[in-house]
C-alpha cells in the first residue's frame, strides 16, 4: 500500500516542484501552494460524483460531447473556479509567474487524488502510463490556465484573459479525452498532442518569466 501511494503521488509532487522552483523572484509561501494543492484534491470528489451520474444516466452518447462536457468542461471549470475565487485575490499572488505555480498546484492536487484512486483499482503496473499522460497533462492544463490568470491579474484587460484562462484549458482537455475515446490507435495521435502540450506549457512558462521581469522592472522604476 505504501508503494502504491508513493507511486501515485510522486509524479504530481515532482511536477509541482519543477514549476515551483522555476520561479525566478520571490518563491511562493509553501503553505499557500499547499492550500491550493489541497483545494485541488477536495474538488476531485464533486467532479467525480457528477461524472459518475452523467455516465450512469448516459446523458451524452456522442463522444465529442462527452469529452467536452463530461471531462473537459467539468474538470477545468472546477479547477478554474478554485484558482479564480480562492487564489486570484491573495496578496501572495504578486507577480505574473505566480499564476503558473498556483494553476499547477490546483491541477496537480486534482490529478494526484485521481491517480491514487486509479492505482488503487488497477495496480502499480499502471503507474508509468498514468504519470506520462493524465498527471502530466493535468499539470500542463494548469500551467496554461495559470499563465492567463497571472496575465489577467496584472493586465488592464482582465476580463479577456480570465475568459481565455478557462476556455483554452477546456479545449485542450477535451481534445486529450477525445483522442483517448475516439480511436483504437489513439497512441499515434496522443504522442504528437502531448509533445505539443509540453511545448505550449514550457512556452507559457517562458512568457510568464518575461511578464514577471517586466513587472519587477516597472516596480523598480
Amino acid at each position: 500500500m505504501i508503494a502504491l501511494i508513493s507511486a501515485a503521488i510522486a509524479p504530481g509532487l515532482a511536477l509541482l516542484s519543477y514549476f515551483y522552483l522555476r520561479d525566478q523572484y520571490e518563491t511562493e509561501p509553501i503553505r499557500v501552494v499547499f492550500r491550493a494543492f489541497i483545494l485541488g484534491v477536495a474538488v476531485t470528489f464533486p467532479v467525480m460524483f457528477l461524472q459518475y451520474v452523467i455516465e450512469v444516466e448516459i446523458v451524452f452518447s456522442n463522444m465529442l460531447l462527452q469529452s467536452f462536457l463530461t471531462y473537459g468542461l467539468l474538470e477545468e471549470f472546477f479547477k478554474w473556479f478554485i484558482l479564480y475565487f480562492f487564489i486570484f485575490h491573495l496578496v501572495e499572488f504578486d507577480e505574473p509567474y505566480d499564476g503558473i505555480v498556483y494553476g499547477a498546484a490546483v491541477s496537480l492536487g486534482f490529478a494526484t487524488l485521481e491517480n491514487v484512486l486509479y492505482l488503487a483499482v488497477y495496480g502499480l503496473e499502471a503507474a508509468l502510463g498514468r504519470a506520462l499522460l493524465p498527471v502530466s497533462s493535468h499539470a500542463l492544463f494548469g500551467v496554461v490556465m495559470g499563465y492567463y490568470i497571472g496575465k489577467a491579474k496584472f493586465h488592464i484587460n482582465k476580463k479577456l484573459f480570465i475568459l481565455v484562462s478557462l476556455l483554452l484549458p477546456i479545449l485542450l482537455h477535451s481534445t486529450y479525452d477525445f483522442i483517448l475515446m475516439s480511436s483504437q490507435n489513439w497512441i499515434y495521435y496522443m504522442v504528437p498532442f502531448m509533445l505539443f502540450l509540453w511545448w505550449l506549457g514550457l512556452w507559457k512558462v517562458k512568457k510568464a518569466h518575461i511578464l514577471t521581469d517586466a513587472h519587477h522592472n516597472t516596480r523598480v522604476t
